[in-house]
């Protein structure tokens, strides 16, 4: 890897899961990353301060937030068609009831700790009032903010993501490459008791004659050890070691968000349709969709702006892919859920927190030997 293959690292040189010779499904995009959806871009706040015992307010602190633009800055006011779905309601994203009624939203996402979603909520509003203060002020502004809970490692209820930390993330937010890991959001997150965070992938769609490309970010926080699988084999019980220290209980608070992208034109309803299918790359990893589990899924699409926008005055017309047809971007969802999750494990390291509180990171020499090329 002394060459950066964006298929095998992170922009800072962190390993994704295809550095180890995991065989995997569909045809990954440039970047593999969600940003293979053009217009689409990423950005993060990253807070990591302290050692020792909690002590609110002060830290220690392992958290952030991460922002994902669906169009470029000057065209967020137009809305883009989607959909949503919850597998498991313990869990919080904002704006679902707009998308449900309309099957639109406008404006960032973003997503950080459960106590700092509103947060980031209301700082979208006020970098959007600086960017794009005709839209926000002729209007309502309904902000998508999801949420992963981070309080085994992270001081959560010091509430520690503030405004300039939102503002961050949406004025860093780029295309190109996507860092992975523990970075905004997931900075804090575990999963199958292993640390894990923020994840992408893509997968590319050719349909008639044309090509897509359908993007995936996630934010892993759930699973349980013995669950653990990958590409079909549950490696979650031959894994006891290394484990989780505790200085503190640990209380079963999974969940994850992702985050669909497409520049493939697909209606409201379709967008829906694509959502429901994320459950299903979970449970390509183990996930199982447990009590205390928030997994909420947003999928939209960046065509037909001109439809989302719904001009006053005369009819909107808006391409479609055909139901009979959506079939390939059903595998798509799939295989770049699983494949982010799976990102968000690998480029990672033990991380300690607050209270001594330990988790360890995949171990990456394990994952060469079970799964590279023999």
């Amino acid at each position: 890897m002394s060459s950066h293959d964006p298929h095998l690292q992170t922009p800072l040189g962190k390993p994704r899961l295809r550095a180890f010779g995991v065989a995997l499904d569909g045809t990954p995009g440039r970047l593999n990353a969600i940003t293979d959806v053009a217009g689409v871009s990423i950005g993060y706040t990253t807070l990591i301060s302290g050692n020792g015992p909690l002590r609110v307010g002060a830290g220690p602190v392992r958290t952030g937030v991460t922002a994902i633009l669906p169009r470029p800055v000057q065209e967020l006011a137009t809305p883009v068609f989607a959909g949503v779905f919850s597998q498991n309601g313990n869990g919080e994203l904002t704006g679902t009831h707009i998308i449900e009624e309309t099957g639109a939203f406008n404006f960032p996402i973003t997503v950080t700790n459960t106590h700092s979603c509103g947060v980031t909520r209301d700082g979208t509003l006020r970098g959007m009032s600086q960017v794009l203060p005709t839209a926000v002020d002729s209007a309502w502004g309904l902000p998508v903010a999801a949420e992963t809970y981070d309080g085994f490692l992270n001081d959560i209820n010091g509430h520690h993501v503030g405004f300039e930390h939102v503002a961050g993330a949406l004025d860093g937010a780029t295309g190109g490459g996507v860092e992975e890991g523990s970075v905004g959001g997931g900075t804090g997150m575990i999963a199958f008791g292993f640390k894990a965070g923020s994840g992408t992938a893509s997968r590319l769609v050719d349909w008639q004659d044309r090509r897509y490309a359908l993007g995936v970010f996630v934010q892993a926080n759930f699973g349980k050890r013995h669950n653990f699988t990958i590409r079909g084999e549950r490696v979650g019980l031959d894994l006891a070691e290394p484990a989780i220290r505790q200085g503190t209980p640990r209380a079963e608070k999974g969940s994850i968000i992702a985050i669909v992208a497409t520049d493939a034109p697909f209606l409201p309803h379709q967008m829906k349709r694509l959502a429901r299918r994320v459950p299903l790359g979970i449970a390509m990893t183990g996930g199982y969709g447990y009590h205390s589990s928030g997994d909420i899924f947003l999928a939209f699409s960046t065509a037909n702006p001109q439809a989302a926008l719904g001009a006053s005055g005369s009819i909107g017309r808006a391409e479609f892919i055909p139901d009979v047809d959506i079939d390939p971007f059903f595998d798509a969802v799939v295989q770049g859920v699983e494949e982010a999750i799976l990102n968000a494990l690998v480029a990672n390291e033990d991380m300690t927190g607050r209270d001594g509180n330990f988790v360890p990171a995949l171990p990456k020499e394990w994952l060469r030997e079970k799964f590279g090329e023999k």
